[in-house]
Protein backbone atom coordinates (compact mmCIF):
# COMPACT_ATOMS: atom_id res chain seq x y z
CA UNK A 1 0.00 0.00 0.00
CA UNK A 2 1.51 3.23 -1.29
CA UNK A 3 0.23 5.12 2.10
CA UNK A 4 3.33 3.41 4.39
CA UNK A 5 5.11 6.24 2.39
CA UNK A 6 3.57 8.71 4.20
CA UNK A 7 5.94 10.48 7.20
CA UNK A 8 8.93 11.86 6.97
CA UNK A 9 12.25 9.86 6.58
CA UNK A 10 16.24 10.74 6.90
CA UNK A 11 18.23 9.68 4.48
CA UNK A 12 20.89 7.11 5.66
CA UNK A 13 22.50 5.66 2.53
CA UNK A 14 22.73 6.67 -1.24
CA UNK A 15 24.46 5.29 -3.69
CA UNK A 16 25.14 6.64 -7.74
CA UNK A 17 23.78 9.62 -6.80
CA UNK A 18 26.84 12.24 -8.13
CA UNK A 19 26.89 10.17 -11.24
CA UNK A 20 22.80 10.53 -11.70
CA UNK A 21 23.29 13.94 -10.94
CA UNK A 22 26.28 14.66 -13.09
CA UNK A 23 23.78 12.41 -15.82
CA UNK A 24 21.49 15.28 -15.58
CA UNK A 25 23.81 17.40 -16.39
CA UNK A 26 23.83 19.48 -12.92
CA UNK A 27 26.92 21.43 -12.91
CA UNK A 28 30.17 19.79 -10.10
CA UNK A 29 29.92 22.81 -8.07
CA UNK A 30 25.92 22.16 -7.43
CA UNK A 31 26.87 18.25 -7.62
CA UNK A 32 29.07 18.59 -4.50
CA UNK A 33 26.93 20.50 -2.46
CA UNK A 34 24.00 17.86 -2.67
CA UNK A 35 26.21 15.04 -2.42
CA UNK A 36 27.75 16.14 0.87
CA UNK A 37 24.15 17.00 2.29
CA UNK A 38 21.53 14.55 4.29
CA UNK A 39 17.84 15.62 2.98
CA UNK A 40 14.92 14.57 4.98
CA UNK A 41 12.16 13.48 2.55
CA UNK A 42 8.87 14.66 3.71
CA UNK A 43 5.77 12.71 2.06
CA UNK A 44 1.82 13.48 2.58
CA UNK A 45 -1.30 13.04 1.19
CA UNK A 46 -4.82 15.41 0.94
CA UNK A 47 -7.22 13.58 -0.82
CA UNK A 48 -5.77 13.00 -4.00
CA UNK A 49 -3.20 15.41 -4.10
CA UNK A 50 -0.08 14.26 -2.61
CA UNK A 51 3.01 16.38 -1.97
CA UNK A 52 7.11 15.33 -1.68
CA UNK A 53 9.76 17.27 0.02
CA UNK A 54 12.98 17.23 0.38
CA UNK A 55 14.50 19.11 2.99
CA UNK A 56 18.09 20.02 3.79
CA UNK A 57 20.49 22.90 4.71
CA UNK A 58 21.43 23.40 1.06
CA UNK A 59 17.66 23.75 -0.20
CA UNK A 60 14.34 23.11 0.41
CA UNK A 61 11.68 21.31 -3.12
CA UNK A 62 8.48 20.60 -3.29
CA UNK A 63 6.56 18.57 -5.41
CA UNK A 64 2.36 18.53 -5.83
CA UNK A 65 0.96 16.21 -8.06
CA UNK A 66 -1.68 13.87 -8.89
CA UNK A 67 -1.64 10.55 -9.78
CA UNK A 68 -2.18 10.02 -13.82
CA UNK A 69 -1.40 13.56 -14.23
CA UNK A 70 1.44 15.24 -15.96
CA UNK A 71 2.93 18.35 -14.37
CA UNK A 72 5.31 20.47 -14.81
CA UNK A 73 8.19 20.78 -11.88
CA UNK A 74 11.04 22.87 -10.75
CA UNK A 75 13.70 20.73 -9.97
CA UNK A 76 16.52 21.41 -7.25
CA UNK A 77 19.06 22.76 -9.61
CA UNK A 78 16.09 24.90 -11.00
CA UNK A 79 15.98 23.21 -14.33
CA UNK A 80 12.11 22.35 -14.89
CA UNK A 81 10.70 19.34 -16.75
CA UNK A 82 7.34 17.33 -17.02
CA UNK A 83 6.48 14.09 -14.51
CA UNK A 84 3.70 11.90 -14.05
CA UNK A 85 3.29 9.72 -11.02
CA UNK A 86 1.41 6.24 -11.22
CA UNK A 87 1.12 3.50 -8.68
CA UNK A 88 2.27 0.08 -9.09
CA UNK A 89 0.78 -2.60 -6.72
CA UNK A 90 2.89 -1.13 -3.13
CA UNK A 91 5.36 1.27 -5.57
CA UNK A 92 4.83 5.21 -6.34
CA UNK A 93 6.39 5.27 -10.24
CA UNK A 94 7.52 8.93 -11.28
CA UNK A 95 8.36 8.98 -14.59
CA UNK A 96 9.93 12.35 -15.67
CA UNK A 97 11.95 13.93 -18.71
CA UNK A 98 14.90 16.83 -18.56
CA UNK A 99 16.50 17.99 -21.59
CA UNK A 100 15.01 14.92 -23.92
CA UNK A 101 16.53 12.46 -21.42
CA UNK A 102 13.47 10.33 -19.70
CA UNK A 103 14.25 8.49 -16.52
CA UNK A 104 12.06 7.21 -13.53
CA UNK A 105 12.15 7.39 -10.10
CA UNK A 106 10.72 4.52 -7.87
CA UNK A 107 9.65 4.87 -4.13
CA UNK A 108 8.42 1.76 -2.42
CA UNK A 109 8.70 0.55 1.46
CA UNK A 110 11.64 -2.62 2.43
CA UNK A 111 12.01 -3.66 5.19
CA UNK A 112 10.63 -1.14 7.10
CA UNK A 113 12.68 1.82 4.99
CA UNK A 114 12.24 4.60 1.83
CA UNK A 115 14.46 3.07 -0.60
CA UNK A 116 14.25 5.30 -3.82
CA UNK A 117 15.50 4.30 -7.05
CA UNK A 118 16.23 6.30 -10.03
CA UNK A 119 17.45 5.32 -13.42
CA UNK A 120 18.57 7.23 -16.05
CA UNK A 121 19.87 5.22 -18.94
CA UNK A 122 22.66 2.80 -17.58
CA UNK A 123 22.66 4.68 -14.56
CA UNK A 124 20.98 3.59 -11.26
CA UNK A 125 20.99 5.75 -7.70
CA UNK A 126 19.96 4.23 -4.63
CA UNK A 127 18.84 6.42 -1.59
CA UNK A 128 17.58 4.71 1.26
CA UNK A 129 15.91 6.84 3.62
CA UNK A 130 14.99 5.82 8.02
CA UNK A 131 11.37 6.89 8.95
CA UNK A 132 11.41 9.86 11.55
Amino acid sequence: MVDALIGTWKLETSENFEELLKELGVNMVLRKAATATKPNAEISKNGDEWTIRSVSTLKTTEIKFKIGEEFEETRADNSKGKSTFIIDGDKLKQVSEKDGKQYSTVREIVGGKLKVTVTIGNIVCTRVYSKV
